[in-house]
């Protein structure tokens, strides 16, 4: 490997956009990243000034340029050196759809583990009934 590319995954886990390399394999093997208008494994190299698309949830793209190559971890400072995000920013009604999903997830969260107790009192009616 020339020192002017590096793979795509060790790319995009080192300057943060994903927060580990089997995070960024798995969405290049989903089809969800995008080099200079190529579906991208994670094995492909990335060049300075190549383009990458991210689809992220709710088919909302994020765009960077590729402006440095590093290949070892940097400081989330540092690390956002290496690329230019030229995302456009969020439409009026995707704001308001991300408030509506938010709330509707704070609304339907579960409760969350049982204490000691109740995990007691469950497992009795579960080998009672």
């Amino acid at each position: 490997m020339s020192s002017h590319t590096v793979r795509l995954d060790v790319w995009l886990d080192v300057t943060c956009l994903f927060k580990t390399r089997s995070d960024a394999q798995r969405a290049c093997k989903g089809g969800k990243v995008v080099l200079d208008g190529v579906t991208a494994k994670p094995h492909r190299d990335v060049r300075i000034g190549s383009e990458i698309v991210i689809t992220r949830p709710s088919s909302r793209k994020q765009i960077v340029v590729v402006l440095a190559i590093a290949d070892t971890h940097l400081p989330k400072a540092e690390a956002r050196l290496l690329y230019e995000d030229r995302t456009p920013p969020p439409t009026a009604d995707e704001i308001e759809l991300r408030q509506m999903e938010r709330l509707y997830r704070a609304v339907t969260k579960p409760a969350g583990r049982l204490d000691r107790r109740d995990q007691k009192h469950a497992a009795r009616r579960k080998w009672t009934t």
